[in-house]
C-alpha cells in the first residue's frame, strides 16, 4: 500500500490545485466569449470556495487529532495514564499518536511498578516494631505506622493530627522528649513495669518543604536479652578476678610456709605477706564495688541548696558550672546524688574531656529538677549508647561497668529518669530529671 502524502505535501497539492482551477476557469470562460475581466473574476470566485473546501477536508482530521493529543497530554498532567488514542492515519500525526500510546503504556507500567513498591514498603513499615511518625513543617502528622498509633494514641488514627495535640495522650517522659526533639534512651513506668525506648529525630526536605521523621524503638526486650549476656559476662569477670587474686595468694602462702622453716628469711617472708595483703586489698575493693551496687539503700531525700552541692563537688572533681543556679532548693539524697555526679564527671574525664569542657547545668520548673552534664569526650557509638546503662557493660578493658548503671539506679530510686545522647561536635549529654515530692507545690 503506497504511503500517504505528508502534511506538507497535501497543502502543496491543494495550493497547486487552487492555482490550476483559478487559471483554467477564466480561460474556459474567455473561450465561451465572456469578457476577460469578468472571466477572471468568476474564476477566482469559483477557486476560493474550492480551496477552502479542500483545506477543510485536510485540516479537519488534523484538528481532531490535535485535540485528542491535547486531551491526552492534559490527562498526563493530571496523573492519568489510562487513556489511549485510536488513529488510522499513516502520516506524522499518526506517528505522534502511536508515540503517545507507547509513552502512556510505559507510564502505566511504571506507575504500577511504583505502586507495588509503595505497597510493599508500606506493608513493611506498618509491620515494623518501631514507631514511625512523619511530620510536616506545619507540625501535622502526614504519615504514621501501626506501632506509632498503638504507642502514642491507643491504636486510634493519628494521621492529620498535630504533634502538640497528640502529646497529651503519650506518657509524660515520651511527650517531653518528642516536644524537645531529644534523641537517645528514655525510660518510664507503665502498669507497674519499666519501659525503655530509644528516640531519634531527623529532618529532611520533601517537595520543597521541611519534614521531620521521628523513630521510636522499643528497647525493653533487647535490654532484657542484653542483660542476660551481661550477667554471663559478670560471672566470667568475677571468676577471672577471683582466680587472679586467689592463685597468687595460694602460691605466696605456700612460699611463706617454706620460708618459715628457714632461718634468716624474715625479709623475704615480709615481701610474701605484702603481696598477699596487696591482693587481698584489691579483691576487697573489687567486691565492695559490686556490694555498693547490690545494696544501694533507698534514698533519704531532703531539701538541698544547689550552691552547697556545687561546693561539695568542686574539690572532688573539676567541672564548669553553666548558667545560674536556681533559687529553689533541690530535693534528693545529697550523698547519692554526689556519687552519681562524680561517676559522670569521672567518665567524662576518662573520655578525654577536660574540666573546662565538662559542664553542669541545673534547671527547675513546676514539674521537677533537671541536672544536665555535657562533655567533649569521644562520645559513644549507637550500639554503645543503647547498652550504656546495662549493669556491668563496659567498653574499657579493665572496666566493671558500674558507673552509669549506679547512676541509673540512683535516679530510678528517686522516681526520675536518665537520658543519654551524643552531642553535635563530639561528646555526650546526660540529662538527670528528678520529680518534686508530692507534698510540695509548684512555685
Amino acid at each position: 500500500m503506497p504511503k500517504k502524502l505528508s502534511l506538507e505535501g497535501r497543502i502543496a497539492a491543494i495550493s497547486l490545485l487552487a492555482v490550476a482551477i483559478g487559471a483554467s476557469i477564466p480561460i474556459v470562460l474567455i473561450q465561451q466569449g465572456i469578457d476577460t475581466p469578468l472571466a477572471w473574476t468568476g474564476g477566482l470566485l469559483l477557486a476560493l470556495p474550492t480551496v477552502l473546501l479542500l483545506l477543510r477536508l485536510v485540516i479537519g482530521p488534523i484538528s481532531h487529532s490535535l485535540k485528542a493529543l491535547e486531551g491526552g497530554l492534559l490527562n498526563f498532567r493530571d496523573g492519568d495514564f489510562s487513556v489511549s488514542l485510536v488513529t488510522r492515519r499513516n502520516d506524522q500525526l499518526g506517528y505522534l499518536t502511536k508515540l503517545y500510546n507507547e509513552v502512556a503504556e510505559i507510564l502505566r507500567r511504571e506507575r504500577a511498578h511504583i505502586y507495588q513498591q509503595e505497597l510493599l514498603l508500606d506493608t513493611l513499615i506498618q509491620s515494623s516494631p518501631q514507631a514511625l511518625l512523619l511530620v510536616d513543617q506545619g507540625d501535622h502528622i502526614i504519615y504514621s505506622n501501626s506501632g506509632a498509633r498503638h504507642l502514642l494514641n491507643r491504636g486510634k488514627p493519628i494521621q492529620g493530627l498535630t504533634v502538640k495535640r497528640l502529646l497529651p495522650h503519650c506518657p509524660q517522659e515520651l511527650a517531653d522528649a518528642i516536644e524537645k526533639k531529644k534523641e537517645g534512651l528514655l525510660s518510664y513506668s507503665e502498669n507497674g513495669e519499666t519501659r525503655t525506648l530509644h528516640l531519634s529525630n531527623s529532618s529532611f526536605v520533601l517537595n520543597a518543604q521541611k519534614h521531620q521523621l521521628i523513630v521510636i524503638r522499643e528497647m525493653t526486650r533487647e535490654l532484657t536479652r542484653a542483660e542476660v549476656q551481661v550477667w554471663k559476662k559478670v560471672i566470667r569477670l568475677i571468676s577471672h578476678e577471683l582466680n587472679n587474686s586467689l592463685a597468687p595468694i595460694s602460691s605466696m602462702a605456700h612460699s611463706g610456709k617454706l620460708l618459715i622453716r628457714q632461718p634468716g628469711q624474715s625479709e623475704a617472708l615480709e615481701k610474701v605477706f605484702d603481696i598477699i595483703a596487696d591482693r587481698c586489698q584489691h579483691l576487697t575493693e573489687f567486691t565492695q564495688g559490686y556490694a555498693r551496687f547490690a545494696k544501694l539503700p533507698a534514698p533519704s531525700r531532703e531539701p538541698v541548696r544547689w550552691q552547697q552541692l556545687v561546693e561539695r563537688l568542686k574539690p572532688l572533681h573539676g567541672f564548669t558550672l553553666k548558667g545560674e543556679l536556681p533559687n529553689r532548693p533541690g530535693y534528693f539524697d545529697p550523698v547519692q546524688m554526689e556519687q552519681a555526679l562524680l561517676n559522670l564527671f569521672k567518665n567524662a574525664a576518662e573520655a578525654g574531656s577536660d574540666a573546662l569542657n565538662t559542664e553542669l547545668q541545673i534547671k527547675v520548673d513546676q514539674h521537677g529538677q533537671e541536672l544536665v552534664i555535657r562533655d567533649r569526650g569521644h562520645g559513644m557509638s549507637e550500639k554503645v549508647l543503647q547498652q550504656a546503662l546495662l549493669p556491668f557493660y563496659s567498653t574499657k578493658p579493665q572496666g566493671v561497668g558500674l558507673g552509669l548503671t549506679l547512676c541509673r539506679e540512683i535516679i530510678d530510686a528517686h522516681g526520675g529518669r536518665i537520658q543519654l545522647q551524643n552531642r553535635a561536635g563530639g561528646g555526650i549529654q546526660i540529662n538527670l530529671w528528678l520529680p518534686w515530692p508530692k507534698t510540695q507545690t509548684a512555685e
